[in-house]
């Protein structure tokens, strides 16, 4: 079971703040094994890693220029080459409820063909709630693997319908949706499991228990010790 770090890991007496390159580094200092990050798309086509849509009076992302936004908000393509050997779970932020919304899907195929571009396709997924995004990043990439993420208010089935129907790789579920028969049905479909948000220790081993592939987290450490990492 691969341990992501939930947007890199949040240190306030190291003054990392999520999603940033230090939180990042400091992911793969705790011994996590990969890291979930955001995806957005700045006025002028920059790819950059950001939860939110907006960034406090700053305005939209989709509104601004790369140049505009502050320093701790890094560039996807530096964030990739920053993290050698570790897996990078990116998902695609487009939700046509907020402001920047891409119908076309071209934030998708442009994250798409970075990570090709950078010979990644071994060590990303790339996830959406999203349908035609993981439809599009299909379309242009066919080698990057693909993970349709499923909240708590929809049913795990009809998760692994989707992902199967749209030929995609994976599935990543909302912890309350996953159990061993869940993820065997998953497996037993060609689909990878990934499981978000999980710290408590208790479910961090109902989780391994139950055989998802990957598992995110915001506290790697207490993932790694349930786990029996020692490396």
């Amino acid at each position: 079971m691969l341990i992501l770090a939930h947007r890199g890991v949040v240190d306030r007496g190291r003054s990392t703040v999520e999603n940033t390159m230090g939180a990042f580094l400091l992911a793969a200092e705790r011994g996590a094994d990969g890291v979930e990050l955001d995806v957005r798309v700045t006025r002028d086509g920059a790819l950059v890693v950001h939860h939110d849509p907006t960034i406090g009076d700053l305005g939209p992302i989709a509104g601004l220029a790369a140049p505009e936004l502050p320093e701790s908000v890094p560039l996807l393509a530096d964030v990739l080459t920053a993290l050698p050997g570790l897996f990078v779970n990116i998902e695609v932020k487009n939700l046509p409820s907020e402001p920047g919304y891409d119908p076309d899907e071209v934030v998708a195929r442009s994250v798409a063909d970075l990570v090709t571009d950078l010979g990644m396709e071994d060590r990303v997924v790339i996830s959406s709630f999203g349908l035609p995004t993981l439809v599009s990043v299909r379309a242009v990439e066919p080698r990057v693997p693909t993970a349709l993420l499923v909240p708590e208010w929809l049913t795990a089935d009809g998760g692994l319908r989707g992902a199967v129907d749209h030929d995609l790789s994976g599935v990543h579920l909302h912890h309350t949706l996953v159990t061993a028969s869940v993820v065997a049905a998953a497996h037993g479909r060609g689909l990878d499991v990934g499981v978000w948000t999980v710290n408590d220790p208790a479910m961090v081993a109902a989780m391994a228990g139950a055989g998802v592939d990957r598992l995110i987290t915001d506290d790697v450490a207490t993932a790694r010790d349930v786990s029996g990492r020692t490396e």
